[in-house]
């Protein structure tokens, strides 16, 4: 079943069964109105939608109902035997006032069991606490490929433009995590700027697009350019994620292939956790997007669950992509989906993650990192979550030397040979992957310095001069290997 479908049934559903309050958080208001009407119009005896708001009051009703009280007022009195829908447009600003929440409460207990409701269409989800038992939240997803491939055709008609049917595909697909009103700006745009449509306008539409992930504000579009060749050792991993390369295309659904969930990357710092991220999506050859999980928490009731929301929504409609959860031991260190905490919050937000990963169908490639797996909860790492738990451990002697050729390459590939990468494999024993790189840097700014080329002497003295992770933390790393060997992850370098 289409997302739209599953809203306009869920609408149907709370309606039916007489729920008083609900709230549509959405920016897509034109679009959430159409649904509500047709949802209305459907029900029988059909419901009369009578919209509001703070400028014009009820339209096509006489009376000075532009305040949020008499607005409240209007419903309470009502005729209770007229089915009814009351939508009123940004009412969120409204319920800080105690004197509003206390009436919407007031309404609430009056049109329980009767066929008349109050829906709250607001770009933003906000509910103070005095609301939170009397105000049911629906989800209003994105628009579908199918509303916005229709959408597009119509829009076309408009503007007596036409697009060849691969770059339709192709466009359909490219606009899947935007609004029908931003789709069409950018559509518009492209034909003022060009006068044609072709596949320039799908550019447009990816710049677009990180826009509309930077407004979530817990998500960033990542824009790498890593591959899995940048990554030294690590071959099992890299065997598992090259087995899924082909894991999104049509071919793979023709084979019957169920999407893959993701992997969790545990590890110590700077073992190339987050470098293993970008170079999943640069395989898979889809977006990359980074949560960031502590601006999950807001402070309003209902805000954190609605940022969740909203991400999963985002996600899923942008896909197939890569979603990259990092340091997620942190986000939620000590967490569970039965902690009792800040009032329930992390609790909740959690609860909703791990349920998601659990459930979804859209094509989300989830890759958590973590440092740390003794504050991870226990519930995230059942099976289920993830298809995979891989442990990345301190590089062996063969990875080193790996590793150390990928900077230097990076840095002065002409000159490759010039260094014995032998020795500084022999010489890093207990560096991870970064402080190899760092080590290289430092290497580099010593030559700088002394106007000449930097030299393996000067890696190895700058390895020297560096006291690794694996000395400072010895007992956490230490406790970190023994609980991988045991079993519960796979080695990342392992065969």
């Amino acid at each position: 079943m289409a997302s739209d479908d599953r809203a306009r049934e869920a609408l149907d559903l709370h309606l039916r069964a007489r729920y008083p309050v609900l709230y549509l958080p959405t920016g897509e208001e034109e679009r959430a109105e159409q649904m509500v009407q047709a949802v209305a119009a459907d029900l029988r005896p059909a419901w009369r939608v009578l919209l509001w708001d703070a400028v014009r009051g009820y339209e096509g009703v006489d009376g000075a109902y532009s305040l949020p009280l008499p607005a409240l007022d209007y419903i309470a009195r009502a005729p209770h035997d007229q089915p009814a829908l009351f939508v009123l447009r940004d009412f969120h600003v409204y319920l800080r006032d105690p004197l509003v929440a206390r009436q919407l409460r007031n309404v609430a207990r009056l049109l329980r069991g009767r066929r008349q409701s109050v829906i709250l269409l607001s770009p933003v989800l906000e509910i103070p606490p005095t609301l939170s038992e009397d105000i049911t939240v629906l989800d209003f997803p994105l628009p579908s490929a199918g509303v916005i491939g229709a959408h597009l055709d119509a829009m076309l008609v408009d503007l007596a433009a036409g697009l060849e049917p691969g770059t339709r595909e192709a466009l359909v697909q490219a606009c899947q995590g935007m609004s029908l009103t931003r789709i069409e700006q950018v559509v518009r745009q492209g034909l003022a700027a060009t006068g044609t449509l072709d596949e320039s306008l799908i550019d447009r539409v990816l710049e677009e697009k990180r826009q509309v992930v930077r407004r979530t504000q817990v998500l960033e579009f990542i824009a790498g350019q890593e591959e899995l060749a940048d990554i030294g050792g690590l071959q099992a991993l890299k065997a598992w994620l090259e087995r899924r390369a082909l894991a999104f295309t049509e071919r793979a659904r023709r084979y019957g292939l169920p999407n893959p969930k993701g992997l969790l990357l545990v590890g110590i710092q700077g073992t190339g956790k987050s470098l293993c991220a970008k170079a999943t999506a640069q395989l898979l050859r889809v977006p990359l997007l980074r949560l960031d999980v502590g601006r999950l928490m807001g402070s309003l009731v209902g805000e954190s669950e609605g940022r969740a929301r909203e991400m999963i929504e985002v996600a899923e409609a942008m896909a197939p992509v890569v979603l990259w959860i990092d340091e997620i031991d942190k986000g939620f260190r000590g967490v569970s989906a039965s902690f009792v905490g800040d009032s329930g919050t992390s609790s909740r937000v959690f609860g909703t993650l791990i349920t998601w990963m659990q459930e979804k169908t859209a094509p989300v490639f989830v890759v958590a990192t973590a440092n740390n797996i003794d504050v991870l909860p226990p519930e995230l790492l059942r099976k289920g979550r993830f298809d995979e738990i891989f442990f990345i451990d301190l590089p062996t002697e063969p990875e080193r030397r790996e590793i150390s050729e990928v900077h230097l390459r990076k840095r002065r590939e002409h000159r490759l040979r010039e260094f014995d990468l032998g020795a500084l494999a022999a010489g890093s024993a207990g560096y991870s992957g970064a402080e190899l790189e760092q080590a290289v840097v430092d290497a580099m700014y010593t030559g700088f310095d002394e106007r000449r080329e930097f030299t393996t002497a000067d890696v190895l003295a700058s390895l020297r001069a560096t006291v690794p992770l694996s000395r400072t933390k010895q007992q956490e790393i230490d406790a970190l290997v023994r609980w991988a060997r045991e079993g519960k992850a796979r080695l990342a370098s392992g065969g």
